[in-house]
């Protein structure tokens, strides 16, 4: 079955990066674009950032253009999100899915806490 386990999350000083890592299993990994989402306190779950299958092309939502960078690696079924220059507002627990398969069964997700 289906299997994501988010890491990398951590609490960092405004302004700081950190890099999270999502590991993927039960599918073919490289036959399926990824999204990054994230939940913050008391708000709906939103995409954060979306590669292709091949890792060709990417989307970000606006508010983390030019600050987060999506990335996979196909030989190790993982896909990446470095996120640089954060912000208070980019707190948050942030999890993987596959983009299309919205009833895939959502990891624990890593949390991310940026301080001032």
């Amino acid at each position: 079955q289906v299997q994501l386990v988010e890491s990398g999350g951590g609490l960092v000083q405004a302004g700081g990066s950190l890099t999270l890592s999502c590991a993927a299993s039960g599918f073919t990994f490289s036959d399926d674009a990824m999204s990054w989402f994230r939940q913050a306190p008391g708000k709906q779950r939103d995409v954060v950032a979306t590669i292709t299958s091949t890792g060709g092309g990417t989307t970000y939502v606006d508010s983390v253009k030019g600050r987060f960078t999506i990335s996979r690696d196909n030989a190790k079924n993982t896909i990446f999100l470095q996120m640089n220059s954060l912000r208070l507002e980019d707190t948050a627990v942030y999890y993987c899915r596959r983009t299309r398969k919205p009833a895939d069964p959502w990891g624990q997700g890593t949390q991310v806490t940026v301080s001032s």
